[in-house]
């Protein structure tokens, strides 16, 4: 898939800027076992420097200075995502978080700053993501840690299509939810080692999800009219319920530099 790097950015960033405060508070964002386990590896672990790449509105970012990380570095393109998360490390009293600003396809750091890197929910935004993959290989430690977590598409194509036009539907910014054996082939390219992976499946309230990221009334309409449209086997996959509550299926990708 061919996307223009510079128009994604600007695109994912004017997005996500005006609803920061909207992730900051949403319960699918805030909350969930891979926070707590993320804040367990950082109290295993005790890296002197995590980077939180695409951080959002910066929960990953809490949970490792949580787990006691000595320094955390949270990346993200949008300048009022990271001044909301400055606000909030402050409220928390994490006073060795960091923020920055910059791409995941060009990362400002020297080669070798990280012990553990992590994204959350953010991949499926980049513009070109084996040119980020080999930028977090530049920037890890030698045996570093990268943590993926991220929606992932089924293996099925004729399930995958669907969720990709529901995820483009509901988002602009969005580019792709890839297939776990997808991120297995881009991290081994990078330089990675082959991943584990972990799965669960994320529970989604229709009108709670649009509302989040500010989808207009038309693009609204199209995703009622794609969800009535649904293949019997789509719609098993996504677990359709009522007012078009759905789930997602959400992947801990984990591997280290070699």
């Amino acid at each position: 898939m061919r996307v223009d790097v510079m128009h994604q950015q600007e695109l994912s960033s004017a997005q996500f800027g005006s609803r920061a405060d909207a992730y900051l508070a949403s319960s699918v964002h805030s909350r969930g076992a891979d926070l707590q386990r993320l804040e367990s590896l950082a109290a295993t672990i005790r890296p002197s420097h995590v980077l939180d790449l695409g951080c959002g509105a910066g929960h990953a970012s809490f949970a490792v200075a949580q787990g006691g990380a000595s320094r955390v570095t949270a990346f993200d393109l949008s300048a009022q995502m990271l001044a909301v998360v400055a606000r909030e490390a402050t409220a928390r009293g994490h006073g060795r978080l960091e923020t920055r600003s910059g791409s995941a396809e060009s990362l400002p750091f020297a080669d070798a700053s990280f012990e553990i890197i992590v994204t959350r929910y953010s991949a499926h935004h980049w513009a070109h993501v084996p040119r980020a993959l080999a930028e977090c290989a530049r920037v890890l430690k030698p045996g570093g840690r990268l943590v993926v977590i991220d929606v992932v598409a089924p293996e099925d194509q004729m399930l995958d299509t669907p969720l990709q036009v529901i995820e483009f539907l509901r988002d602009a910014s969005h580019v792709r939810n890839y297939r776990v054996s997808e991120w297995a082939a881009m991290l081994c390219a990078a330089g990675f080692v082959t991943p584990s992976v972990d799965s669960w499946k994320l529970s989604l309230e229709f009108r709670s999800w649009v509302a989040r990221i500010g989808t207009s009334v038309a693009r609204i309409a199209a995703l009622e009219a794609v969800f009535a449209d649904l293949s019997d086997e789509a719609r098993r996959y996504l677990n359709v319920g009522g007012e078009l509550s759905f789930d997602i299926e959400a992947a801990w990708i984990e591997t280290t530099a070699a």
